[in-house]
């Protein structure tokens, strides 16, 4: 049987790459409109950040998804990000992988 490549992409915070499963995207369309992507498929420009709470409020502190996108970001939006993390990190913790 043939072994399956697994997709790889690149961290905001550690700058490493890591199999696209553990990581969230998030994503900035034609209109400057930066939202959550948890199909890892809608159009725009995509920026990856770990399933991890810990990650994510540095990521706001540092404020990486700024600098990626250009743009300002609301605080709303991290706030919404770390509900969606600790969701889906409780969920594995749960289900498993």
């Amino acid at each position: 049987m043939k072994k399956r490549k697994i997709p790889m992409r690149k961290d905001l915070l550690s700058n490493q790459m890591m199999p696209k499963k553990e990581l969230v995207r998030i994503v900035k369309n034609k209109e400057n409109v930066v939202a959550i992507d948890p199909t890892g498929k809608a159009a725009g420009r995509g920026a990856y950040v770990a399933l991890d709470p810990a990650a994510v409020k540095a990521v706001k502190g540092k404020k990486l998804i700024d600098a990626a996108f250009g743009i300002t970001i609301e605080p709303t939006f991290y706030d919404d990000l770390f509900a969606y993390v600790d969701h889906q990190k409780a969920r594995q913790e749960l289900f498993g992988k």
